[in-house]
């Protein structure tokens, strides 16, 4: 039957050519290791010594260390030139009567400010401390008239909120304690920027929140509370002032207008 198939099928079912023959394969000898001493005098003995490169933590370390003298002859220049006690068109002109403010948020104006607390007695004047460009630097100085209305702006407004912000208030420091230093100049009281999280302070206000068990947890709540409630109580009180003061203004004018209508009226009679 296979003969009766095409050639093309055919060759399909032909058998390969056989295997070429090949010559072995045959090792060449190798010859045995030796030493380098008959090539010693070859090599160049006055070539330079390669200079020991830094790697990059040791180039990390001296630019931080760098920066660091840096910084420390800018803080000590800065330091030198700093006069507290200088005369300034921009400083309150009694200290011990001189609130310091800070934390605030930076849209807030003079007269945010003053609105604020004009509620513990009368102003002398408002400072928010701005930089070159203009813009608030977050802290400002209060003046009042008396020292019992400084006080009084002391023990209360501590914590307070302004406009969606809580601040902190404190005395001023650089004309009234010696040898005092700014933050800018290592020093301050802040501790918001001491070091990790577990470190720096997390609470807003002069003072920690109380905290304890059994009866001094229970005094705590009761005097936070007692607190709350006063501070409640006087920003409500704030509010219906002025809500009588504007509704004294609306009032007045709705007089006026009452009276103009009815001149109106007698006219046309």
């Amino acid at each position: 039957m296979a003969h009766y198939l095409p050639p093309a099928i055919m060759r399909f079912f032909q058998p390969r050519p056989p295997c070429v023959a090949k010559k072995p394969i045959t090792k060449r000898k190798m010859p045995d290791y030796m030493g380098v001493s008959q090539f010693v005098h070859r090599f160049n003995n006055d070539s330079p010594i390669p200079e020991k490169k830094e790697t990059p933590g040791e180039i990390k370390a001296k630019r931080m260390k760098k920066n660091e003298e840096a910084s420390k002859v800018r803080m000590e220049t800065q330091i030198a030139k700093w006069e507290p006690k200088e005369e300034s068109s921009d400083k309150t002109s009694d200290a011990y009567k001189t609130l310091f403010v800070a934390r605030l948020a930076y849209d807030v104006t003079d007269a945010d400010l003053k609105d604020e607390f004009e509620y513990y007695g009368t102003i002398t004047k408002v400072h928010i401390v701005q930089d070159r460009k203009n813009k608030s630097r977050g802290y400002g100085f209060v003046e009042f008239e008396s020292s019992r209305d400084l006080k009084e702006a002391y023990n209360d407004a501590d914590g307070r909120k302004i406009v969606g912000r809580r601040i902190l208030v404190d005395v001023e420091r650089g004309r009234t304690v010696k040898n005092w230093k700014p933050r800018r100049l290592g020093g301050g009281l802040g501790g918001t920027r001491i070091g990790g999280d577990g470190e720096n302070q997390k609470f807003s206000g002069r003072e920690p929140p109380r905290s304890g068990s059994g009866s001094a947890s229970s005094s705590s709540s009761s005097s936070s509370s007692s607190s709350r409630s006063s501070r409640s109580d006087r920003d409500r009180g704030r509010t219906s002032d002025r809500s009588r003061r504007s509704g004294g203004d609306d009032r007045s004018r709705r007089s006026g207008s009452d009276r103009e209508r009815r001149s109106d009226r007698e006219r046309r009679r």
